[in-house]
């Protein structure tokens, strides 16, 4: 049996591992709360702990937010396993999106909120993570496959 849908399968689990790992190694060396400036005043590395979605949007709603996690990644399984051979830009946007909801999907379950790290000071942004970056990459994927006109009967992956 081959598996299909491969790329997804590859990038889930890629952008799943970098989250994971860059989340592990600032717990490990940083503070809560404390700040490593790269830029100073525009961009710094920075532990917090966030209880809401990407980029703190429904603060304190962690067990609600457990749940979607858990069911957009179970969605996304499944549509990559029994659904459809995808074309790139889907493999792509799914398999990010994928990897950055089981990635914050863990911490919410195993630790009740979110490691946030990425500080951009610049325009007042708040703190995020790598799987908020996946996510909303994987979300520009999928608009640009929106546009594009190649059949995905047509293509093997």
């Amino acid at each position: 049996m081959r598996l299909k849908n491969k790329f997804f399968w590859i990038i889930a689990f890629v952008a799943f591992f970098l989250d994971q790992i860059t989340k592990f190694w600032v717990v490990q060396t940083f503070s809560l709360q404390q700040t490593l400036p790269l830029l100073p005043g525009i961009f710094h590395l920075t532990y917090v702990t966030n209880t809401g979605a990407a980029f703190s949007l429904l603060s304190g709603k962690v067990e609600w937010l457990r749940w979607l996690s858990l069911g957009v990644s179970l969605a996304l399984i499944a549509l990559a396993w029994f659904g459809p051979l995808l074309n790139h830009w889907e493999q792509l946007g799914y398999g990010l999106i994928l990897g950055g909801a089981m990635g914050n999907g863990i911490d919410r379950f195993a630790l009740g909120y979110v490691v946030d790290f990425l500080d951009f000071r610049l325009i007042n942004f708040p703190v995020f993570n790598l799987a908020d970056v996946f996510i909303n990459i994987g979300i520009i994927c999928l608009l640009i496959g929106t546009f594009q006109k190649t059949p995905t009967s047509s293509r093997r992956n």
